[in-house]
């Protein structure tokens, strides 16, 4: 791999141990990848603070420096860690104290978490706990090259903003965090970012769940491709795009998506295919709008609910704000419990603009930092739950062993006021 000479001085030690590390490590994997060179980044969201038994294991054994090494550089080492280099922010992580007591998620766990937030912000980590980093400060611009974790960041980030991320993982983000740099390969190379798929949809996207029905449409129909989508629709907003790019890359593995006029990298179909021959369109009707609903629904049985689910990703502002509306004197099922996930920071806006106070005195929870598919918990007794996201019920039924239904944010709202289940595909 070519170097810098700035990037031998960091691999050869002139910036300390970790750096070292770090530099020896994106070397290696640049290597494992093909990449030709490393490009910079001043953009980094990873996964540092979240509790694990291994992790808890390396921080009795040698504190969060260790833990750091061994995770986070692939370093059996002991060395000190030093300041982030580049901007970082922590994504999203387990349960906080917010969800102490509402499911068995360990007590444990939430202190061990507490004490990583100290000491990582204390590395100038920026803890904003989401999923959705671009909803809360971390809006990278067109043609940045960042290293971003979590795939429906991931997508967001490269289609709907034009920035260039791969799909990273705990290591290559904790090296690109202390070196500002990444290996340059797949979706940071221009001629690798144009379509690989036309989707047309002959079914009008006019919400939030049909956007997720066609986003998981299309994820199985490309796999890890990069699908370029035609048709009818109106115009879609952050909530909608995100729900797309994360169906999509849950039922397949899409980094990269264009919507012509929309996204910012295709002005025109043509465009999006760098103007070479298109390939045939993978149409998307009715037809297959039913096919894709009735597979999300395929994993629930029974209609009594326990549980209902809204905020993946996590929740904007403008989505929380419609749930409140919709429960504005109402009242949750005593056998239910309702739960909306959402960044701390639009938590904190929720509260200022009432609409947190509106969700708890209906009996629901306004909860921050995680989701049950990513700290593996549930209310305690859960047996069905629903949610308006494609990615929470192809997730959870298979880690937590429930019955899962998917449906529209009134669906999910009315289930959480009844108890039961009644949602239905409504006609195109």
């Amino acid at each position: 791999m070519l170097l810098t000479d700035d990037e031998k001085r960091m691999r050869d030690g002139a910036e300390g141990a970790a750096v070292a590390a770090a530099m020896d490590l994106l070397v290696r994997y640049g290597e494992a990848l093909g990449a030709e060179r490393l490009c910079e980044t001043r953009n980094v969201a990873g996964t540092m603070t979240q509790p694990s038994p291994a992790k808890a294991k390396l921080v009795e054994e040698g504190g969060w420096a260790k833990a750091f090494a061994v995770i986070n550089l692939d370093c059996d080492e002991d060395i000190d860690i030093p300041p982030m280099k580049v901007p970082t922010c922590q994504l999203q992580h387990g349960f906080g104290a917010d969800a102490r007591g509402l499911t068995g998620y360990p007590d444990a766990s939430i202190e061990l978490q507490r004490d990583a937030e100290a000491y990582y912000s204390d590395k100038g980590v920026n803890i904003l706990a989401t999923c959705t980093p671009y909803q809360v400060g971390n809006l990278p611009v067109r043609g940045e090259h960042c290293a971003w974790m979590e795939s429906s960041a991931v997508v967001y980030c490269n289609s709907v903003l034009g920035a260039r991320t791969n799909c990273e993982g705990a290591a290559s983000t904790g090296a690109a965090s202390l070196t500002g740099r990444i290996p340059y390969w797949g979706n940071h190379i221009p001629q690798n970012r144009f379509g690989t798929h036309l989707i047309r949809t002959d079914v009008e996207l006019t919400t939030f769940a049909e956007w997720g029905l066609f986003g998981y449409f299309a994820g199985e129909a490309v796999g890890e491709g990069q699908p370029v989508v035609t048709g009818s629709w109106s115009q879609p907003d952050l909530a909608d795009l995100k729900h797309f790019g994360a169906a999509a890359a849950t039922s397949g593995g899409v980094e990269l998506y264009h919507i012509p006029g929309i996204t910012p990298e295709a002005r025109s179909v043509e465009e999006a295919f760098a103007n070479r021959a298109q390939p045939d369109a993978i149409g998307y009707g009715p037809r297959e709008r039913r096919q894709v609903y009735e597979r999300l629904n395929d994993q629930g049985t029974s209609t009594d609910v326990d549980f209902v689910l809204l905020g993946c990703p996590h929740a904007s502002l403008e989505q929380i704000e419609a749930v409140a509306r919709r429960l504005k004197d109402q009242k949750i099922h005593p056998d239910v419990q309702l739960w909306i996930m959402t960044p701390p920071a639009l938590r904190a806006a929720a509260a200022r603009s009432g609409y947190d106070r509106v969700i708890s005195a209906a009996g629901g929870r306004l909860l921050t930092d995680s989701c049950p598919a990513m700290s593996k918990a549930a209310p305690d007794g859960t047996r069905v739950f629903v949610s308006d996201s494609a990615k929470q019920v192809h997730y959870l039924p298979a880690i937590l062993g429930i019955e899962g239904w998917f449906g529209t944010l009134d669906e999910c709202v009315d289930a959480a006021i009844t108890g039961v289940w009644r949602g239905e595909l409504s006609p195109c």
